[in-house]
């Protein structure tokens, strides 16, 4: 029996041996169960609240190929702390035929899942919980609730039963001679983004080690970030003003705004380093300055903003990686080379005439009919090999269902002959098991997928003339822009000598779906199929795979 041994910790003040020390208790009961290892995963200083880690993720996809038929781990919080998470990875194991065992729970089962996923998710809170409830009393002592700002050090001291003392800050005079300037060349008429390439021009290092850009300087007023809305600046410690939550679909976090009233504010004089006249005169700066937004309701756009024009978001300065954003009417520009200086790429190129380029890349370059020939050869012996081994596992466990039923019929003909029912009864139950976690199995096994068609890249070429048809139509144009920007990936803008040069990178699982004829593209389906195939994320215009660059 092949055995995936896996082992995590949470958090960075762990031991990175506590890696090891986990896998070699897994190694010693795998031993012990004579058991093959086929493979050992793990997620360092990563928390166990989501399962987008890239330990656990290489897992799961290895379990769907079948490398192996049980997962090992020490505990059942090693996988997952979230109660969705767990089911969903036991769902996911129970397809594939996997089974989970633990040192501390043994064979998992539904059981398992239910209450100690319960447990798992109530200890998250409960951990959550305590670490607010002493950030609050820290702050309320006039400490620190948080990171490090720019502009402070941290006052390392140790109380007398030798445990560090957390929470104390003092200024930092050089860096607060850098917030007093920016407050000074603020007031003066300057822009957040000149400031900024003033310090970056004279490489004065930002926040954390960073350059320094607009949004460090102006931040968010409301939210009290950036260099300008600190109000630690003057000698008031605010906590609370925001909550945080992981989006369970991303795992990303993000941020709430609290209402005022939960705020903690603390006054601390020997903090401040803007006196309070400096301050009132930027706060009126700014309220002169802001754009106030109509109400909600009030305009349906600001409630959802569209894009400025066809890419936004997708072009990247091939010189520094950075955004290229309008910075005229119709130009655009690197936004690093303009907001921060730091990037030596100073070409911009007309909007029309970027869109024009790419339109014809995607129409003419994208997909050639000889390359996504060979492409659709080698996907679909990929797809037929996985057809073959998928099938093959469906056949086998199709067979064990009846062979269990065949004995279990035995088995329950053998009692009503006469054999007692206590000799028979762990038989009888352990056949039911296996015939109901057979039987679910089966009734959700997948279909092969279907393989692409053939004429597939002209099919392609014929519905991105249509579309583009319908670009220069007002009726049908916003529909025909949000489907050609599924179909980028990613814009490259690459100087070479005295002219632009355009990578067109697309979305390959998009395009697919768009030329197989849905209305609207899957990725994730898409993409699950083609992993196997190809590095996901892309083809690149030009030569089907490999990046070519248009010379404008």
């Amino acid at each position: 029996m092949k055995v995936a041994l896996y082992a995590r910790y949470s958090s960075d003040n762990q031991r990175d041996a506590s890696i090891e020390d986990q896998l070699r208790l897994c190694r010693l009961y795998a031993e012990k169960q004579g058991w093959t290892i086929a493979d050992s995963y793990s997620d360092r200083a990563i928390s166990g609240a989501s399962l987008l880690r890239p330990g656990i993720q290489e897992l799961i996809h290895d379990a769907t190929r079948g490398r192996f038929t049980v997962v090992l781990a020490e505990a059942m919080d090693r996988l997952s702390r979230d109660q969705e998470d767990i089911a969903g990875l036991f769902k996911r194991m129970a397809f594939a035929g996997v089974k989970i065992v633990t040192l501390s729970e043994g064979d998992v089962t539904h059981l398992h899942v239910g209450l100690k996923g319960t447990m798992n998710a109530l200890f998250l809170k409960d951990l959550a919980d305590k670490t607010r409830r002493g950030l609050r009393g820290r702050v309320e002592n006039g400490k620190s609730g948080g990171g490090l700002c720019f502009g402070y050090d941290v006052v390392r001291q140790f109380a007398a039963s030798g445990e560090p003392i957390r929470g104390d800050r003092t200024i930092n005079p050089a860096e607060a001679n850098v917030v007093r300037r920016i407050f000074a060349d603020y007031l003066a008429g300057k822009s957040s983004r000149t400031i900024a390439r003033e310090l970056n021009k004279e490489g004065v290092v930002g926040p954390q080690g960073n350059e320094w850009g607009p949004s460090t300087i102006h931040g968010n007023p409301k939210r009290g970030v950036g260099i300008l809305n600190n109000e630690l600046y003057v000698g008031r410690l605010v906590w609370n003003r925001l909550r945080y939550l992981k989006d369970p679909d991303t795992g990303k976090r993000v941020s709430r705004h609290n209402p005022e009233s939960e705020w903690i504010i603390q006054d601390v004089p020997e903090l401040r380093i803007i006196e309070q006249s400096v301050w009132d005169a930027v706060k009126a700066q700014q309220q002169k300055l802001a754009y106030e937004p109509s109400a909600p309701g009030q305009n349906a756009l600001n409630e959802r903003r569209r894009s400025k024009h066809l890419f936004a978001g997708l072009m990247k300065c091939g010189c520094c990686g950075g955004g290229y954003v309008l910075i005229s009417k119709d130009l655009l520009g690197c936004a690093t080379a303009r907001n921060k200086g730091t990037c030596d790429n100073r070409m911009n190129i007309r909007r029309d005439v970027l869109e024009a380029s790419v339109l014809n890349g995607l129409h003419t370059h994208l997909m050639e009919p000889s390359l996504f020939r060979e492409f659709c050869e080698e996907f679909t012996r990929e797809v037929n090999r996985l057809r073959i081994e998928r099938s093959s596992s469906i056949v086998g466990q199709r067979k064990e269902l009846t062979k269990v039923q065949r004995d279990l019929e035995r088995a329950i003909q053998a009692v009503l002959d006469g054999v007692p029912g206590a000799q028979l009864k762990d038989t009888i139950g352990a056949l039911e098991s296996r015939k109901a976690e057979l039987t679910e199995v089966l009734a959700h096994a997948e279909e092969p997928p279907v393989l692409l068609h053939p004429n597939m890249a002209e099919i392609y070429r014929q519905k991105i003339s249509a579309l583009h048809h319908r670009l220069q139509d007002e009726d049908g144009k916003a529909e025909a822009a949000a489907i050609f920007r599924t179909l980028v990936d990613q814009v490259t803008l690459q100087p070479e000598e005295s002219e632009l040069a355009i990578v067109l990178r697309g979305d390959l699982a998009a395009i697919l779906t768009f030329a197989a004829g849905k209305k609207k593209p899957d990725l994730l389906k898409e993409a699950r199929l083609l992993t196997s195939v190809i590095t996901p994320g892309s083809v690149v215009a030009g030569t089907g795979f490999e990046p070519v660059t248009f010379r404008l």
